[in-house]
């Protein structure tokens, strides 16, 4: 026969491993979909383009368009994908000349 003491024991261990289950879950998708938590430069379907010269603006457009006069594309390699990383902070203090070299502000 089945000892009463033991059955009880076991529902709140269920509970537990319940609730333990669901947090490593809950954890483990957070953890894979981090980047989602940062904001984007741009929206999806557009690319972030610079203005050129000190006023050290940025805006975004629809991909396959050109920038329009007074605007470029970043440089490969330099573009910022999300809000603060290391390419968006390091483009607060620079800038693109007429030359297209890269200036500090």
């Amino acid at each position: 026969m089945a000892d009463p003491v033991a059955g009880s024991r076991m529902l709140p261990m269920r509970n537990r491993m319940t609730i333990l289950l669901a947090t490593l879950g809950l954890v483990g998708s957070m953890a894979t979909s981090g980047c989602s938590f940062q904001d984007s430069i741009c929206g999806d379907g557009d690319y972030p383009i610079l203005a050129v010269g000190v006023n050290n603006g940025s805006d975004c457009i629809p991909k396959g368009q050109e920038p329009p006069a007074g605007w470029v594309h970043y440089p490969e390699g330099k573009v910022p994908k999300h809000v603060d990383d290391e390419w968006d902070v390091y483009w607060r203090d620079h800038g693109i000349d007429e030359q297209g070299n890269i200036i500090d502000l």
